[in-house]
């Protein structure tokens, strides 16, 4: 399984126009689905008054947790075509909502695909396109005189220490790249008196 995947880096707008009809872009870095409905909800709520709201998200590295919604266009007319120009970049953890302003003259079905298209890869050409890589977390609890051999094992993987607390014992969440995780985890075990959640 991969790594890494590629997103974009900041919120970004694109405009298509056709016959009297303007479709306004928005391609968004999201997270998970909840983030995905509050987003969706706040556009909603901003361009009450336009005709359709549709859209399309892709999740997850794998890819696998996916949507497109027409929002009452015909069928495969608007979330398909805006899912497409996602996966054409090869994206993931991205929305692109789509704004239609209905310019009283029909586009028929080809002319609406065209149209969500090109809005959606207008609002994407304008984006970073940054490549992340897939992180995991690991909690340890060691007694402080482990300190220096712990950290010698954080160096070592090039892992990054995301917060420690110092009661009575250690306590350290460890964050490092999904593929180096089993390295850190092993050398982690070899320390005598250490434990990992």
């Amino acid at each position: 399984m991969p790594d890494t995947y590629k997103t974009i880096s900041k919120v970004t707008e694109g405009i298509y126009k056709e016959k009297g009809s303007k479709f306004l872009s928005f391609a968004i870095p999201v997270s998970d689905v909840e983030e995905v409905k509050d987003i969706v909800k706040e556009y909603r709520k901003r361009f009450f008054d336009a005709r359709h709201v549709c859209y399309a998200y892709m999740l997850g590295v794998e890819k696998t947790e996916f949507r497109a919604n027409d929002d009452g266009e015909p069928s495969g007319t608007a979330g398909r075509p805006i899912l497409g120009q996602i996966n054409s970049r090869e994206l993931t953890n991205v929305l692109v909502i789509v704004v239609r302003y209905f310019g009283g003259i029909l586009l028929g079905t080809g002319g609406l695909v065209t149209a969500y298209k090109e809005a959606t890869a207008d609002a994407l050409h304008q984006a970073e396109i940054i490549e992340k890589t897939v992180e995991v977390t690991v909690t340890v609890h060691f007694d402080y005189m482990l300190m220096n051999n712990v950290m010698r094992i954080v160096k070592d993987t090039n892992a990054i220490v995301v917060s420690q607390d110092f009661d009575n014992d250690c306590i350290m969440q460890i964050s490092i790249r999904k593929q180096d995780a089993e390295l850190l985890t092993a050398k982690l075990e070899k320390v005598i008196g250490l434990t990992i959640e």
